[in-house]
């Protein structure tokens, strides 16, 4: 299961057994296109070797012009005549276009290899949470689970495409040099291996430490941004309640942590400069001074343009060196991005938890019989307790009760969002567990009191309740909805954006499309969730004139706030505390002295 992360805290990511056998879950996605990969590291190893004799040759072509001495690098590996500078730049010019040819292809075709690599990783993912529980919703944050999708994509991206390769070339270039080096001359370079490492190695904690600090003061910067945001939105509030002076400390005590924060960073950064300034300049003059002195006397140790060719090799190994560790940060941050992801895809779906193999025609007779139920992260309290009633075809069963009574509760359970602790809920006498999970919804439809729509035009949201519809059925859907009424009357018709979430459309619109929508589907059970409780007069009429037509033939539960929607409902059933208290006709509950029903039917009328 996921977790949540630290808010305000950057996620560190360690390599662990664990993680990396998750980890290599990627290279199932990777098999499909291993020949194309294959070549591809190929074309990165002739590109790597090539690259590691362009110091060689650079020192050959620096010292082509000095006297010769006894025994240069280049005698000793006489393959090609290195004395003229001429083929030396020719060779180099030679070399160039190798590593580019290869270059070319293997950047062409690790990209093809990513992108249809996390291409059948992103559709993976959301083919599994698309399908994923409803309790899997309720313990992973929207957010962390989009994050998921897009960021842990990108990193994995980054790292299949560029970091790799280049972590593999920096890695076989440093021991390629180093190979070279003591080639060249052992003790020279055993004077080398003393100083640079180690100078690079204390500079990359340095660095690091000096990041945190930067890290800390972006935090505290955040935060009194958020303190402007938050003193600027809540103005009113602030000047009402007199507390200028309190907003304004609060900002000051963050501005002083940003100042000390910077001063402190700064300080270590004057440090670190002064420190690479001395000690590594100081290191490559000592190398070089040594280099000379061994390229002196009669009989020297070491020819020029070996001399040089060292300190080429010294320069590519430096830089090789001082890249590894932000490549391997960044390969460790994939292995965590990738784990991510296959914790998701590893998780079982309804579709194989619910496993139900029956797919009977709904009549629409519905039947809860001393069902018990708890959310799966909260077992310790009981929201439903022996719940029974029964749900006739074409029958409206209102449910009525106060916030946390259980109605929204029973109309989860009734599209099988999650599985009943005790009881059975039974479908024309077919045991829930026992019938296909989306056979079931199929045939249900729900018309929500916060209606989202999702981004498109109108048409697109309607033909959301039956994909295969025509335009004549979706105006057939608008009209009986009461849609047409605004429809119409827009420029673009059915062809309106909504924007997001439907946020260019009032909620009594936004209602009748849903209603529409559901007409649409043409579902056996319906669901009503306060459908009307958030709409002014005019648009509850239509509203519920638009439900009275979808309600029409189908067996209807409808979650009721106000109560003069439902007074011809079959049958109310009034929730307290997870159990019915009261049951009947509006006419038989208002009857009952001192009822729940009639309590707040006296209230809703007053």
């Amino acid at each position: 299961m996921l977790g949540p992360r630290k808010k305000g805290k950057k996620e560190k990511v360690k390599l662990s057994k664990e993680s990396i056998q998750k980890a290599k879950g990627i290279f199932s996605y990777l098999k499909p296109y291993s020949a194309t990969y294959a070549i591809g590291w190929i074309c990165l190893l002739f590109s790597t070797l090539a690259g590691l004799a362009f110091p060689f040759l650079m020192g050959q072509l620096l010292g082509g012009g000095s006297q010769p001495s006894d025994m240069s690098m280049a005698d000793s590996v006489k393959m090609i005549n290195l004395d003229n500078v001429n083929d030396v730049a020719l060779i180099l010019l030679i070399m160039f276009g190798v590593m580019s040819v290869f270059s070319f292809f293997r950047v062409v075709l690790f990209t093809n290899v990513t992108e249809n690599t996390l291409r059948d990783l992103r559709n993976d993912a959301f083919s599994k949470l698309i399908y994923m529980p409803m309790d899997f919703f309720n313990q992973n944050k929207v957010g962390e689970l989009t994050s998921r999708v897009s960021n842990d994509i990108t990193q994995i991206q980054e790292t299949l495409r560029t970091t790799i390769a280049e972590f593999f070339r920096q890695i076989v270039n440093v021991g390629g040099a180093i190979v070279f080096l003591f080639f060249i001359s052992w003790r020279l370079a055993l004077i080398m291996l003393a100083t640079v490492p180690v100078i690079a190695i204390i500079a990359v904690f340095f660095g690091r430490f000096i990041r945190k600090l930067s890290k800390q003061a972006q935090d505290f910067n955040a935060e009194s941004n958020s303190i402007v945001e938050e003193a600027l939105m809540g103005i009113s509030n602030i000047k009402s309640f007199t507390n200028e002076f309190f907003t304004l400390t609060k900002y000051k005590k963050a501005t002083e942590e940003i100042r000390n924060l910077n001063v402190k960073s700064g300080l270590w950064r004057g440090a670190f400069v002064s420190f690479m300034i001395f000690f590594m300049t100081g290191a490559i003059v000592f190398i070089i001074w040594q280099g000379v002195n061994m390229t002196q006397g009669p009989n020297p140790e070491l020819s020029t343009e070996d001399f040089f060719t060292f300190i080429m090799f010294t320069v590519m190994m430096g830089a090789s060196f001082g890249s590894i560790p932000d490549l391997y940060a960044g390969i460790q941050k994939s292995v965590g991005a990738v784990e991510n992801l296959m914790n998701i895809i590893a998780q079982k779906t309804e579709v194989e938890e619910k496993q139900g193999e029956l797919q009977p025609s709904l009549e629409g007779n519905i039947s809860f019989k001393n069902v018990n139920f708890a959310y799966p992260q909260r077992k310790d309290i009981e929201v439903l307790k022996g719940i029974s009633f029964d749900a006739n075809k074409n029958e409206t069963i209102a449910l009525v009760g106060s916030s946390g009574a259980g109605k929204s509760t029973i109309a989860s359970l009734l599209f099988n969002y999650y599985d009943i602790d005790a009881g059975t809920i039974t479908y024309d006498g077919n045991n829930v567990k026992d019938i296909s999970v989306e056979h079931l919804r199929s045939q249900m439809a729900i018309v929500p009191q916060e209606v989202i729509l999702f981004a498109g035009t109108i048409r697109d949201n309607i033909k959301f309740g039956n994909i295969n519809a025509s335009e004549e059925e979706i105006i057939a859907a608008a009209k009986k909805a009461n849609a047409w009424i605004f429809i119409k009357d827009f420029p673009q018709g059915l062809d309106t954006e909504v924007g997001d979430r439907g946020i260019q459309l009032s909620g009594g619109q936004k209602q009748r499309i849903a209603i529409a929508r559901a007409l649409l589907k043409n579902p056996r059970i319906l669901v009503l969730d306060e459908a009307t409780s958030a709409l002014d007069s005019e648009s509850e009429r239509l509203v519920q004139e638009a439900l009275e037509n979808l309600m029409e033939g189908r067996t209807s539960i409808v979650i009721a706030h106000r109560l003069s929607t439902i007074r011809n409902a079959n049958k109310i059933l009034v929730l307290e505390h997870g159990k019915v208290v009261e049951q009947g006709t509006h006419n038989e509950l208002v009857q009952i002295e001192n009822g729940v029903y009639a309590n707040l039917s006296q209230l809703q009328l007053n």
